[in-house]
């Protein structure tokens, strides 16, 4: 049996073989094209899964899309990982909730960085959850779920100080409970 390297190992592996001094959209392409030399002509590996992956190696990617994570120098990438959720209501609130918190933190030290970084995820979330929601792949209840996880985050980014209110508001309200009846539980 043939052990064939992962796609992560071949992207490393690459990576490190071509010693980039920086890695942007030309370098994501060549990675891209050696994937499909070794995995297939068929093989269409998107930039943002090159580009995530490369970052969670600890390389710093020049390359941005609604899907890629932008990139973050430290304390904001150990602060900030693994925050923006949003697999259904309850994950998408909890998200919202601590991005919340992470963002009046930065505020109130000033830290326009950090505000920015915060606002950067919110609205890569807002746009994947839109992209999901236009998906006609996707089920018809995961699409609507989607799209009011978009709304949620559009308010958000529109309107922080109000959000929580709204949301409250939002749950308890006659066309969010004939929507999603009983699947949101207030997030703690």
């Amino acid at each position: 049996m043939i052990d064939t390297p992962s796609k992560k190992q071949i992207i490393l592996d690459f990576c490190r073989g071509q010693s980039f001094d920086r890695i942007g959209t030309e370098e994501l392409r060549a990675i891209g094209d050696e994937l499909r030399r070794r995995l297939g002509a068929s093989y269409r590996p998107s930039p943002s899964y090159i580009a995530a992956v490369l970052r969670a190696a600890g390389k710093q990617v020049e390359y941005e899309d609604r899907f890629a994570n932008p990139w973050m120098e430290e304390p904001y990438a150990s602060h900030l990982k693994g925050v923006l959720q949003f697999h259904d209501l309850e994950s998408a609130e909890a998200s919202l909730r601590k991005l919340d918190a992470i963002y009046r933190e930065y505020r109130k030290g000033s830290d326009r960085i950090g505000t920015s970084l915060v606002r950067s995820l919110v609205l890569k979330g807002k746009l994947r959850a839109e992209s999901l929601a236009a998906n006609p792949r996707v089920s018809p209840e995961k699409r609507r779920e989607k799209q009011e996880i978009a709304r949620w985050f559009r308010v958000w980014l529109e309107t922080p100080d109000l959000l929580l209110d709204w949301l409250e508001l939002r749950k308890a309200s006659a066309e969010f409970q004939q929507m999603f009846a009983g699947r949101n539980r207030p997030a703690k």
